[in-house]
């Protein structure tokens, strides 16, 4: 994959969502159709942004999300690291609406009413749809680390919702004293992905590191044997941070057997940890409208039509990002942009009868290890034998060159500018 920009992620975008801006706009005095869409990330944000704008109003399209200002998951490790500012990663609506004509409703979804295709809002009033997207990210399993729960989340942050969560593990890492330990629970597969949890070791060790605080360690209590990517971070961390950081596989630690918020206590069969700042990071599922509105199999995760992105569990709703099962796309920010491209696609040649075309999917995943030193995993996928297949994939090489590492991240800086223009305006 050639090197990709703000300008070149636009222009691969509007590919990737076809001759979407052909449609029909129904007969007059007939009632427009109605979306609505649950969740104002990637996947929702775009999802609405694309059905709107292509549909040239045709389709009333409503947006259900109960933040104003939305920060983003990717590039949340950046500004842990002081790469990057709080505010850059947060971006607000008001584009959707002025220039695309988007209804923003600032409310929790409630419940999705599937019988009468309506959502109940948390003021009790209801929306009806003609189409449901519901992209609501993840809820966490708030039991799957002994001794831990949802009252406990800021004695030891989780940071892996966007909000309150990313500034209180800023502020615990930079109080963090030289010499003082830092242990991470990482999550089970499958997880939301970025923030990744190794990048983010990686910019705790950084941010550690130009604070002068050189004798601080990072120890990594990992549920897996393996991780996406693992060459090249324990690559990057031998170059950069060596000492800082230990990762620790489930051989080797003998399981996580509890932790003690009271105290920052972290005990594994193989040692008890005494830690200045513990960031667990739990088991995921999809969020919790997903699972009380029975759109998720036994695994906690929202079966699709590979080919659509649409539910298999109910025909008038579609399910994308981080909540759905998308085969072998990983749940990040860029593969919920690229399904909701689809997705609106299809939608629109629903209610609008707007010409439609083979679903296309893409990703990449960066990871910045240290300045100017950054890596990447990736692919392309279309839908094959009932599945989101990869047919095409690519992956960083441990021993690169200072200058393709270097481009690489001027790349996921140009990413990020184009995908924020993209879901935002």
């Amino acid at each position: 994959m050639g090197r990709l920009t703000r300008r070149t992620f636009l222009q691969s975008s509007a590919a990737v969502a076809g001759a979407a801006a052909f449609s029909a706009v129904p007969a007059i005095g007939q009632a427009k159709p109605r979306v609505v869409v649950i969740g104002g990330g990637a996947g929702g944000t775009t999802a609405a942004k694309y059905i709107a704008r292509d549909s040239k109003g045709a389709i009333d399209v409503t947006l259900v999300e109960p933040l104003k200002r939305y920060q983003t998951c990717f590039h949340s490790n950046l500004y842990l690291g002081g790469y990057r500012s709080y505010d850059s990663i947060t971006h607000g609506y008001e584009k959707l609406t002025s220039a695309y004509g988007v209804k923003m409703n600032h409310q929790w979804a409630s419940a999705i009413d599937r019988d009468k295709k309506q959502v109940v809002l948390a003021d009790g009033s209801r929306l009806s749809y003609d189409r449901l997207v519901v992209s609501p990210g993840i809820a966490l399993k708030y039991d799957s680390v002994p001794g831990w729960g949802k009252e406990h989340e800021v004695a030891m942050p989780h940071a892996w919702l966007p909000g309150e969560q990313t500034q209180i593990l800023k502020k615990r890492l930079d109080a963090v004293p030289d010499g003082g330990v830092i242990v991470m629970i990482a999550p089970p597969n499958p997880f939301r992905c970025p923030p990744g949890p190794y990048e983010r070791v990686s910019m705790m060790a950084h941010a550690l590191k130009a604070a002068g605080k050189s004798k601080s360690k990072i120890i990594v209590i990992d549920p897996k044997e393996n991780f996406s990517k693992q060459g090249l971070f324990q690559e990057g961390w031998e170059k950069y941070y060596k000492g800082m950081v230990e990762w620790l596989g489930p051989k080797v630690h003998d399981g996580l057997k509890s932790v003690d918020p009271k105290t920052n206590t972290v005990v594994t069969g193989f040692e008890t940890y005494k830690a200045a700042l513990v960031n667990v990071i739990p088991a995921q599922t999809a969020g919790t409208i997903a699972i009380d509105a029975k759109l998720t199999n036994a695994g906690g995760f929202c079966p699709i039509d590979a080919a659509s992105m649409k539910s298999t569990v109910d025909p008038n709703i579609y399910v994308l990002g981080d909540a759905s099962i998308a085969g072998d796309m990983p749940k990040s920010g860029f593969s919920a942009n690229s399904q909701a491209k689809v997705a609106a696609l299809m939608i629109r040649g629903e209610l609008i009868k707007a010409e439609t075309f083979p679903a296309r999917y893409a990703n990449t995943c960066w990871s910045l290890i240290e300045t100017d030193d950054a890596v990447k995993v990736g692919g392309r996928y279309e839908a094959k034998d009932g599945k989101i297949a990869a047919t095409e994939t690519f992956v960083s090489k441990t021993g690169e060159s200072a200058d393709l590492r270097k481009a690489t991240q001027a790349e996921n800086m140009g990413w990020y500018a184009g995908i924020s223009a993209d879901m935002f305006g």
